[in-house]
């Protein structure tokens, strides 16, 4: 299958690297174990020409406790069905739904929200750090390397590779939503919830691509990130207006989803400079209003409100400037965290505070190469790199009778996550399991893979995470890194900083390297330490269940193929793209 090629390839090519290594560093391994290995895993790897027959005691005695370690995460894995049908004990005993708020940030940096860098940077972002104190923070969420991956993971509840949806989209672009991956709002109007969305998509802008069209029933916002918005100011910007027609944004779009299965679409306009100064504002009465509109009916709602702070490039109304007197940044944040506070207060006016779960979080590390204009974090990276600051974000969640307020977690978590966990809540905790089989929902049926775990046990208190490891993908699509527990081991990096981000390759590794983000969170060891290498190779037997979970993952694959290619800024896709026609309104 295509597009498993690159998958497999990383699996291969990390155990060769792994067999290769081990024979070469005098950890040879017998025949019999190799075998064991390579059956666990899915994958048959010919073992190397040195590999001893002879096993060696200590080697032998530490790959045992590898590959029952392996083992162990197995049987945690397969736990987890077991246990879903419980988790939805407290919606079903108030025999109330809860209503769900998420409340997202652009490019909001790790170290940018008090609650983590506890004033350190100057102000404070008191609103966030309340939905912190009055539920629980979270050292180790995932997110994704960009903006459109981001979104699509939370949304569908899958992996960016299973989507096809890893790279940021461009105006005209044909990768979108696709309508066989089901939303978290489909499956909640499948529990009786009203769903809306207020504020930035970026899930393609063809109008199959629309909330509307996946389970909203009204959008308001734009479809872009934000400084494709302000192409059309440009002064070298087209002139011809056919090319304006075909490549310009839409600007801010008002949908509804009508009653038979059509959308209403209306524009309120572009989206220049000038409007990005309060366009948050209007986002912002739009939720308050429809808040208001849920507090009168009968059904429990699901809204997401999507602020475009603070991605590139900010404008501020003239009474946001120089609130902080530290920079454009600063002050941005501090205009962010009031709109958060306003839905917060919006929530307890109407007496909906108790039964509402409300999460705070954002798409994507930091962006850091635009500062002053840009997001901090104290890991290595930045967004679009293979780096811990490239996908960890900032997340705090809310969940009166479930979470004990001033939590803070260390536990791995992703936004996957969200969407088993949220269903759970609505009273469907064994959505994974049914949309294995195929699920109907409304009218459609869906079959699709979930990555994502229910995580309200853990969020509770009462278990660990159910969720032991992260793929990282890169927005073309190649697996450049893979974390189980503590340990992450590193397929390619990307060793370019700043823009160039954008604009260089991943370097390919023959061998992976290997961090422990416990005791090497921000991954500097292979830069400063100076017995690492020897402690990478004392560790090398890591390899083996990496190995393995890789292979399962593959292994979905053959079900469970991805909905659509990767976008990509290449020359020759584009070609291609162009001489089949798509691409284009």
């Amino acid at each position: 299958m295509r597009f498993s090629k690159q998958l497999q390839t990383v699996t291969v090519l990390t155990a060769g690297a792994m067999l290769g290594y081990l024979a070469a560093s005098g950890a040879p391994r017998t025949a019999a174990r190799a075998e064991t290995a390579r059956s666990a895993s899915g994958i048959v790897v010919e073992p190397t020409a040195n590999v001893s027959a002879t096993p060696a005691p200590c080697c032998d005695a530490k790959l045992d406790r590898t590959l029952a370690l392996a083992d162990q995460l197995a049987d945690a894995n397969t736990a987890v069905a077991a246990h879903n049908l419980a988790v939805a004990a407290t919606a079903q005993a108030s025999g109330k739904k809860p209503n769900i708020l998420i409340i997202w940030g652009d490019d909001i940096g790790y170290w940018n929200v008090s609650m983590n860098n506890q004033g350190m940077m100057g102000y404070k972002t008191p609103n966030i750090d309340r939905i912190a104190k009055e539920g629980a923070m979270f050292t180790d969420w995932y997110g994704q390397q960009s903006c459109t991956a981001g979104r699509a993971c939370f949304i569908t509840g899958q992996v960016g590779f299973r989507t096809g949806l890893l790279k940021v989209g461009l105006p005209g672009a044909k990768e979108g939503l696709q309508a066989r991956d089901v939303t978290i709002a489909q499956l909640l109007k499948g529990q009786g919830y009203m769903t809306a969305q207020f504020g930035k998509n970026h899930l393609g802008d063809l109008d199959e691509h629309l909330p509307t069209a996946h389970g909203f029933d009204e959008f308001m916002g734009s479809l872009y990130h934000l400084n494709a918005e302000e192409e059309f100011e440009n002064p070298d910007y087209f002139k011809d207006p056919a090319m304006i027609k075909k490549f310009q944004t839409r600007g801010v779009i008002h949908t509804w989803a009508m009653p038979d299965g059509t959308q209403k679409i209306e524009s309120t306009g572009p989206l220049g400079k000038k409007r990005m100064e309060t366009i948050d504002e209007e986002i912002t009465k739009s939720t308050l209003d429809y808040l208001d509109k849920a507090a009168k009916s009968d059904k429990p709602f699901f809204l997401w409100w999507n602020s475009t702070r603070m991605h590139i490039h900010t404008h501020l109304k003239k009474e946001s400037e120089g609130k902080t007197g530290l920079g454009i940044y600063p002050d941005g944040m501090v205009e962010h965290d009031g709109m958060v506070g306003q839905l917060l207060d919006k929530l307890k006016a109407l007496g909906l505070e108790e039964n509402t779960i409300v999460m705070y979080s954002t798409d994507n590390g930091a962006e850091e190469f635009s500062w002053p204009d840009g997001g901090t974090t104290p890991f290595r990276g930045e967004k679009a790199t293979n780096w811990e600051g490239g996908y960890r974000v900032p997340c705090a969640i809310r969940w009166p009778g479930v979470i004990k307020p001033g939590t803070v977690s260390n536990e791995v978590f992703a936004h996957e996550d969200m969407l088993p966990t949220l269903l759970a809540a609505a009273g469907a905790p064994d959505v994974k399991e049914q949309l294995l089989k195929g699920m109907k929902v409304g009218d459609k049926t869906f079959k699709v893979h979930l990555d994502g775990y229910n995580i309200t046990d853990a969020l509770a208190g009462k278990t660990a995470s159910p969720r032991k490891e992260f793929f990282y993908f890169n927005d073309d699509g190649s697996l450049v890194g893979l974390r189980v527990n503590q340990w992450k081991i590193v397929f390619a990096e990307q060793r370019a900083e700043g823009f160039a981000v954008w604009q260089e390759p991943f370097v390919q590794l023959r061998l992976p390297k290997l961090f422990n983000l416990r005791s090497d969170p921000f991954e500097k060891a292979d830069q400063i330490g100076a017995d690492y290498e020897r402690w990478r190779i004392d560790r090398v037997f890591l390899l083996v269940p990496a190995q393995q979970y890789v292979g399962q993952f593959l292994g979905t694959f053959k079900e469970f193929p991805p909905s659509q290619k990767v976008g990509s800024f290449s020359l020759d896709q584009v070609l291609e793209t162009l001489q089949k026609g798509g691409g284009s309104k």
